[in-house]
């Protein structure tokens, strides 16, 4: 009898849809972590806080996506062990992940509240906004240890082929992180800590969840405390799936807080309307976003049981399904930035600027949902080297120099600025292409890799 989260037979858009809208709702609510803190402090507090909320929050994103982008690499090698039949070892996998994500988890929960004010003053945060800045980070750093232990079990949960726990749970803690926003920054007008506190303990309540629903969950495969330990094998695997992934993000996240930076350095209104446009861009880009996990999933799954056809032709699913979304977003996004970014702040010039920044984010969404198909694709099947080297070339070989030659135009556009995004899109969509004609001479008809790469 198949089995309920088996993607290596039967339909295809169909199970991948059913598992990528879980991953999309539940990130629509992370997402609103810092949405709800960004709109609740631009309606209740300063402009000062929402500049301080926007960069420590960006900072805390690139942190977040470092983690979600290693814990990958769990999710690929538990996917490829039940693909191949060998999902008695999956106790193994997460056995040794979690030994070296709780190690990770020390060294960020030390880290980060140390190097609050350094990494506040690299981003040219605005002096007005400094220590509210520093404030934010600080306080999110401590609660670091929440935000790695939720995405590794979720990493967890979805390479075992199941996306609708981890949708739970972030629903419970989004809930938490609402009502902590309403009496931490509009009842009790803590501002920026505030919004940062309520983060953290919502975090907190997310974890705690989480646990209790994996022990209840019924793994198809052995896991015991005796697992826990540190398999080197597993470690050393994990790690050669997801670090590439990850150092991919975190340079990513980087040309993002360079730009950032660039765009503080201008003043405070351009640093909160970037702040704005950026957290509205994190929910349009969300649909392409929730397909890159999706894919990793299913294809991680059948290339483990050599279906490299039935792979590729999920990929050409993905891109067709998510044009429709990408289209509707650039609309939406080019012709009515204002009334979105008015979701988050009051100020007219915050929002014009923000307006003005997100038209060429309007143009990246045409572009991602090829761009985001293909990488999580290309995770599935175990080419993360290469993800990792398209992310650097389209960040710092396009992204932040047109950004930066941008913002020495008198007077400087927001959108020419912005224009450096759909820029790096366009160069890293073209190597993806160059790299699936290598990768389908590497496989050869029975879905195997050719003896030659073996």
């Amino acid at each position: 009898m198949r089995k309920e989260n088996d993607f290596t037979c039967g339909r295809i858009l169909l199970p991948l849809l059913r598992f990528m809208l879980p991953v999309f709702f539940a990130m629509l609510l992370q997402a609103m972590y810092g949405a709800v803190d960004l709109l609740i402090v631009g309606q209740f507090a300063l402009s000062l806080d929402v500049s301080a909320v926007s960069t420590g929050s960006q900072m805390m994103m690139t942190v977040t996506g470092l983690v979600v982008s290693f814990a990958m690499g769990a999710t690929i090698l538990l996917g490829q062990r039940i693909g191949e039949g060998r999902g008695r070892e999956g106790g193994q996998v997460v056995g040794g992940s979690i030994c070296l994500f709780g190690l990770i988890a020390l060294v960020f929960t030390g880290l980060l509240p140390v190097l609050a004010g350094p990494l506040s003053r690299v981003m040219n945060a605005p002096e007005e906004a400094f220590s509210a800045t520093v404030s934010y980070i600080r306080i999110c750093g401590f609660g670091s240890v929440f935000i790695i232990a939720y995405n590794l079990i979720g990493s967890i949960f979805r390479g075992i082929g199941d996306s609708r726990t981890p949708l739970i749970t972030v629903l419970i803690a989004c809930v938490c992180n609402i009502a902590g926003d309403l009496l931490l920054v509009a009842v009790l007008h803590m501002g920026t800590a505030g919004a940062a506190l309520a983060t953290v303990a919502a975090q907190g309540v997310s974890v705690g969840i989480s646990l209790l629903l994996l022990r209840k969950r019924h793994l198809p495969f052995q896991f015991t405390r005796a697992d826990i330990r540190f398999h080197r094998g597993v470690i050393r695997r994990v790690t050669g799936l997801g670090l590439p992934i990850a150092l991919q993000d975190l340079l990513v996240g980087v040309s993002f807080l360079v730009l950032l930076a660039i765009v503080n350095r201008l003043g405070l209104t351009p640093s909160a309307g970037v702040g704005v446009a950026e957290r509205v861009c994190g929910f349009i880009m969300l649909i392409p976003s929730a397909f890159m996990q999706a894919m990793a999933a299913f294809v991680a799954q059948n290339i483990g049981a050599g279906r490299y056809d039935r792979a590729k032709r999920a990929l050409g699913c993905a891109i067709g399904v998510s044009m429709l979304p990408a289209a509707a977003m650039f609309v939406l996004t080019f012709w009515w930035g204002d009334l979105l970014s008015g979701v988050f702040s009051r100020d007219p010039a915050v929002i014009a600027a923000s307006a003005d920044y997100l038209k060429a984010y309007a143009i990246d969404c045409l572009l991602t949902c090829f761009l985001f198909c293909f990488i999580g694709f290309f995770n599935g099947v175990g080419s993360t080297g290469f993800v990792m080297a398209q992310g650097i070339a389209g960040a710092f070989l396009v992204r932040v120099p047109v950004a930066f030659l941008m913002s020495r135009e008198t007077p400087v556009s927001m959108f020419h600025v912005g224009l450096a995004t759909p820029c790096s899109t366009v160069v890293q969509v073209l190597l993806c292409l160059v790299c699936l004609a290598v990768t389908n001479k590497r496989y050869g008809a029975d879905g195997r890799p050719s003896a030659a790469v073996r």
